[in-house]
């Protein structure tokens, strides 16, 4: 093999491990079931590590279980994350809920009352990006559809003031906003008495 495609090979192979190292994936299936997982704070709702054998990663998820009320916004944080320009994604699955069901990823999170948040609820039957101020929600934009149950992978990108959201890989939601410009932490997302599950929560820098 010649040096210049060895030279080649060790560039390619330093970009994957890069790429790989700024990575980060939860997939709670080494956490204890029945309590938070390790660097996440339950902010608002019960949010516990609860076994799930149709998760995407076996044999565990992260689940919201608390029966709130109409107003409430369920929310766990990373502790240890800052993030700016931002390639988020998790899978989500909606298992309860009268009033509300489904739930979502938030990021640029300064605390629980202020952060961005993209959802799914399928009672709804519609897919919407919010910001969320001193704990008030403004809506952006909402895309309708009808999904089946079970799993779904959600997906959001923001670099600078552009966000677009992704729905099982297709986009819906395109928007510009410049409330929160500073990094924050990443975290999910339910309202009122939606119970979900979530699983493989993916980071990384866009």
């Amino acid at each position: 093999m010649s040096t210049l495609v060895l030279a080649i090979s060790a560039v390619l192979l330093a970009t994957s491990l890069t790429a790989q190292e700024q990575k980060k994936v939860w997939s709670f299936d080494l956490d204890p079931a029945g309590a938070l997982p390790k660097g996440f704070t339950g902010e608002v709702g019960e949010w516990k590590v609860v076994a799930d054998t149709t998760a995407p990663s076996r044999p565990n998820a992260l689940a919201q279980v608390a029966k709130n009320d109409g107003e409430t916004y369920n929310v766990v944080l990373l502790s240890d994350t800052t993030f700016k320009n931002v390639d988020l994604s998790v899978n989500m699955k909606a298992v309860a809920g009268e009033e509300d069901q489904g739930g979502g990823l938030v990021w640029r999170a300064k605390d629980a009352q202020n952060y961005y948040i993209a959802r799914y609820n399928p009672l709804e039957d519609n897919y919407r990006v919010y910001k969320v101020t001193k704990g008030w929600r403004k809506q952006f934009q909402s895309a309708a559809l009808k999904l089946t149950p079970g799993w779904h992978t959600l997906r959001v990108t923001m670099k600078d003031d552009h966000i677009e959201c992704f729905l099982d890989s297709k986009k819906y939601l395109d928007v510009k906003d410049s409330t929160f410009t500073e990094a924050g932490r990443i975290g999910l997302w339910s309202k009122a008495d939606a119970q979900s599950h979530f699983d493989e929560l993916t980071v990384a820098e866009k």
